[in-house]
């Protein structure tokens, strides 16, 4: 890193909470319960796309907060050719809500790179998702202690990748634009969000996307070693 670098701002879904493996873990056990004509698997394989390009349109304020939950069930039971009453929908975006932070599975590495930048860095999270979703996530993964603050869009009042949500969490932490850093794993909120407000971006890019040569990036956690 270029500045001298006191400040991390981690993205929380996708980047330390495997958000993946713990969403198809709560779609298992309510299709078990209530739905077992519904594979998991050949859901996933629908949600998965649909929930990222429905996520997408909510943090540009394209649709709402209710909107996402509906419309991202919505479309994967239309995929799948599957007769779901809106009411149902409603019950399971529900349950999905209430199961999904009972299990916290992490991205290999997210503890062990915390415990090397805590005693180094403070940090803190930047997150899109919801207050109340994404405290049960940090708490029951045993991650609270690692951030000294955390900004959420609901008390920022706007999404990544709008710059205002950056300077209200550098504002928050009491911290620098010129020596933080955020690390995330959407090239549209995280990185090019941070870049434009000004704080320099790790991209992690797990997945092994294409990527602008210019972006700082890692494949795994354990490589943010390598700058910082």
């Amino acid at each position: 890193m270029k500045t001298t670098i006191t400040d991390i701002f981690f993205d929380l879904d996708h980047t330390l909470w495997d958000f993946d493996k713990n969403s198809e873990i709560a779609f298992d056990r309510i299709f078990k319960n209530k739905y077992p004509h519904i594979q998991t698997a050949d859901f996933i394989a629908q949600y998965a796309p649909i929930n990222q390009a429905c996520w997408k349109l909510y943090q540009n304020d394209q649709i709402t907060h209710l909107e996402l939950r509906y419309n991202r069930l919505k479309f994967s039971f239309d995929a799948l050719n599957l007769k779901i009453s809106d009411e149902e929908i409603n019950e399971i975006a529900q349950d999905y809500i209430e199961f999904l932070t009972d299990n916290n599975h992490l991205f290999d590495g997210a503890k062990e790179v915390l415990d090397y930048l805590k005693p180094k860095y403070n940090l803190h999270i930047i997150t899109n998702g919801f207050a109340t979703v994404q405290d049960k996530k940090i708490k029951n993964a045993a991650l609270s202690g690692y951030f000294s603050t955390i900004t959420n869009s609901e008390s920022a009042g706007v999404k990544k990748p709008n710059s205002s949500i950056f300077d209200f969490a550098i504002n928050l932490a009491n911290a620098s634009k010129e020596n933080s850093v955020m690390i995330g794993d959407c090239l549209d909120a995280d990185i090019n969000g941070a870049l434009n407000a000004g704080l320099d971006a790790i991209f992690f890019n797990e997945k092994k996307i294409e990527a602008p040569a210019n972006i700082k990036q890692i494949n795994h956690l354990l490589e943010l070693k390598k700058y910082l």
